[in-house]
């Protein structure tokens, strides 16, 4: 990965036109060939990105980012601050939160708790942009995406959104309806599911695994 902070500003052209001023700022290039434009805020999100695959000619004075769609990025420098390169190896990929992981596992064996009628078809079922948790049927043979989160937040249900779009495409699957599992999901994570049309439903942990609740009941 080579990582250069500096002055720069920013044009792109492709299905629109933007343009960020001088300010310094960090450019990202990943040994896929991304590359990426971040401020010093923001979060996790660049202000400006190409994805692989692209073609990057880089000179002292700036940066052109191509890409087969007829895209360009240029990047015209002004100051360089920084320019290091890091070798980070091959990753193991994202690890599940142990709880998330074994709701998976809990809910592949028993599906029913999702809801009445649900039978697995598989773990993991891929998609071109990643793995959706479950695929299961229902009593009437719909395809049912089932994506399980510890704690549903909206960037879970967006994630299952995009899973849904691609899944949609296989003829095999068309018609495929989008289940939001987790321990707790939250309000804003429900209404956005609803708009969409995609079921959610909460579970309980302790009472996938048979143990009893710590609650005090009156029966």
């Amino acid at each position: 990965m080579r990582l250069l902070i500096a002055r720069c500003s920013v044009d792109y052209d492709g299905r629109l036109t933007a343009h960020l001023p001088e300010a310094t700022r960090l450019l990202m290039v990943k040994a896929d060939g991304c590359v990426a434009i971040h401020a010093d805020g923001g979060a996790y999100k660049p202000l400006n990105w190409m994805n692989a695959p692209n073609t990057l000619v880089c000179t002292d004075e700036e940066w052109v980012v191509t890409n087969p769609k007829g895209e360009r990025l240029t990047i015209h420098l002004h100051e360089v601050l920084s320019d290091s390169s890091h070798d980070l190896g091959v990753d193991p990929g994202l690890q599940k939160d142990g709880v998330e992981a074994h709701l998976q596992v809990l809910l592949a064996g028993n599906p029913s708790a999702i809801a009445e009628g649900l039978t697995l078809v598989r773990r993991e079922f891929p998609t071109d942009i990643g793995p959706v948790d479950l695929l299961c049927r229902d009593a009437e043979g719909q395809a049912v995406a089932v994506e399980i989160k510890r704690r549903g937040e909206i960037d879970g249900v967006e994630q299952l959104t995009r899973y849904l779009e691609r899944m949609e495409r296989d003829p095999a699957l068309r018609g495929v309806r989008g289940v939001f599992v987790a321990q707790v999901v939250k309000p804003q994570a429900r209404v956005l599911a609803e708009s969409r049309g995609i079921d959610w439903v909460e579970v309980d942990y302790d009472g996938l695994r048979g143990l009893e609740s710590d609650e005090l009941r009156l029966f």
